[in-house]
């Protein structure tokens, strides 16, 4: 297994990387019984009905990627390739206005996860950080792919804030609300 910087040519090879969604858990928001502020409170609870959701790279995802790695935007795109397939991707961009290093996107093929290649790649993206200087890497999910928010919270992230209203006006009724998490370097 190899973790090294994306070529363009690695673009047409995402396609083969197979990073479907799979999760039996979500985090459960609760708006917790209190006058203002408002609180939530977050617990792991199982899904209705198991999630299997395919997930290819968007065409802004794709575009973003490919500014990257030809130089006209900054940012880092790291990708995990074994046995000449591409088999993981990190991307992230720094956001100079707030000093932060924001997670774009990380994947791993279906048939390679709880190997430790996600967390290999996420630790090369925290060392960059730290190296650029950052304060802070960002990243966001949904609270229904259990899998990624245990990782993030594994190497140390912490939840920074929700958002119930981030896709449609129905996330929390889908169990689907956008969370922030942190990795502050202060």
């Amino acid at each position: 297994m190899q973790i090294r910087p994306m070529q363009l040519h690695d673009l047409d090879r995402l396609a083969d990387l197979d990073a479907t969604i799979e999760s039996a858990e979500y985090l459960h928001l609760g708006q917790a019984d209190t006058p203002a502020p408002i609180t939530w409170t977050l617990e792991p609870r199982p899904l209705r009905t198991k999630l299997i959701e395919s997930n290819p790279p968007g065409d802004e995802l794709r575009f973003t990627l490919k500014q990257i790695v030809t130089g006209i935007e900054e940012g880092s795109v790291l990708v995990a390739e074994h046995q000449e397939q591409v088999v993981g991707l990190a991307a992230a961009q720094p956001r100079a206005e707030t000093n932060l290093l924001s997670l774009l996107d990380l994947r791993v093929d279906y048939d390679l996860r709880r190997q430790g290649v996600a967390s290999a790649m996420l630790f090369q993206i925290i060392q960059q950080a730290r190296a650029a200087g950052m304060r802070a890497i960002r990243a966001e999910t949904k609270t229904n792919n259990h899998p990624i928010n245990a990782l993030l919270g594994k190497l140390g992230f912490d939840l920074s804030g929700v958002d119930t209203r981030h896709d449609s006006n129905h996330d929390l009724v889908k169990e689907s609300v956008t969370l922030f998490w942190y990795l502050s370097f202060d």
